[in-house]
């Protein structure tokens, strides 16, 4: 058994959190928590932090920081807002950085842990899906470690273990297909935003789980791939596998496939990355494959049109794949507060990446740039649509 590794967790609060503070707790021997940050669910803050002893919490509001800090006393640093998030991901003894932050905001931190010299476990799909290649740079220029959270990166990351990058054929991603698989397409113009939440397989945020039933996500996925495993996007394919048993698959020259399986249960690949290169007992369920099946069958174009639309975003590069991420938050959102339809999401989507101008090499300012740009452009679109049927 290895020393104890010390832990930060950023979005500790939410459900990949606080997940990962579940494979912490059956694994006290081997993790110890020194820093986490949330947004602003102060009271689960408050009792997570006094459970695992963090030395450092950060919320989002300044206000909810002076009563946290009231209530956590003098032994416990007490940060807020970005700066307060910043110093949680590169806190000094930290070994790793779990991301967990949903949505772009995420970004920043990461970088500034990669900086920090922090191995991070990513679970923050915007990071590499806006700014991948300057986020692998970092990686490389700091010499440490990127490891997946994604369960179908994670999956990859496990069947590449002991391969040679060059021998790869393909990266195979898995994906449910979400709830509306089996729906005629001419009825998701109807489908409710309760429908759309209610995901056959995983228990996930509002987001990703309608992302799951567009195949916005693993559009995502595509992307951060293409980054995190340096292969042609050529090379990616998706394949819609409803039972969610093989979370992604490796094919290699000579024709052979290796596949990750598991149960549909996050500790997996938390503990996965948190132990790498050891295993240790994530509490995921453990499940016999006797009598279960294993389907596979591509994604229908009309069924799923949000997938080319990554895939357009990977081959324009530059700060196209900013623009997709954040113009997806603003009309998920937007259907989630009844402002949209579900079709609405891509047309939307659609709209904002048909006007975008590319800038190539993008800094991080770019990138941020190109957040703001697209958020506000969405918006728009959403109005009009909003106005043209009022």
């Amino acid at each position: 058994m290895g020393r104890t590794k010390t832990i930060s967790v950023l979005g500790s609060t939410g459900s990949i959190g606080t997940s990962t503070l579940e494979v912490i707790r059956r694994n006290h021997e081997r993790f110890r928590v020194v820093a986490l940050a949330a947004g602003t669910n102060v009271e689960r803050l408050k009792t997570q932090a006094e459970e695992f002893g963090a030395r450092f919490v950060s919320v989002m509001s300044a206000t909810a920081a002076v009563e946290l800090k009231r209530a956590l006393g003098p032994t416990v640093e007490v940060g807020s807002g970005p700066e307060g998030l910043e110093r949680a991901a590169t806190h000094e003894e930290a070994d790793i950085t779990v991301s967990a932050i949903v949505g772009a905001a995420g970004l920043l931190p990461t970088l500034a842990a990669i900086r920090a010299g922090k191995d991070v476990a990513l679970a923050n799909k915007e990071t590499l899906v806006a700014a991948g290649p300057l986020v692998m740079e970092e990686v490389r220029k700091r010499g440490v470690r990127l490891l997946p959270v994604d369960s179908e990166h994670s999956a990859v990351f496990q069947a590449l273990e002991g391969h040679r990058r060059e021998d790869i054929k393909r990266i195979i991603l898995t994906a449910s297909g979400g709830p509306f698989l089996n729906l005629p397409v001419a009825e998701l113009e109807r489908v409710t935003p309760e429908q759309a939440l209610r995901h056959p397989n995983w228990r996930m945020g509002r987001r990703i789980t309608v992302d799951s039933a567009t195949l916005m996500n693993k559009g995502f996925e595509v992307i951060e791939a293409r980054w995190l495993f340096d292969v042609d996007p050529a090379k990616i394919t998706v394949y819609i596998h409803p039972q969610s048993i093989v979370h992604s698959m490796v094919e290699y020259i000579d024709g052979s496939i290796l596949a990750q399986m598991g149960s549909s249960d996050m500790k997996g690949p938390i503990s996965y990355a948190l132990a790498y290169p050891e295993r240790v007992d994530s509490g995921a369920r453990s499940f016999s494959l006797a009598g279960q099946r294993l389907d596979f069958m591509e994604p229908e174009p009309e069924r799923f049109p949000t997938l080319k639309l990554a895939y357009r975003a990977l081959e324009e590069g530059g700060t196209y794949p900013a623009v997709l991420n954040a113009a997806d938050e603003v009309s998920v959102k937007s259907f989630l507060d009844g402002r949209i339809p579900f079709t609405g999401i891509y047309r939307t989507l659609e709209e904002v990446l048909s006007v975008h101008t590319r800038k190539d090499a993008p800094a991080v300012e770019d990138i941020l740039e190109a957040d703001r740009w697209a958020r506000e452009t969405a918006e728009g679109v959403v109005k009009r649509y909003a106005e043209t049927k009022v």
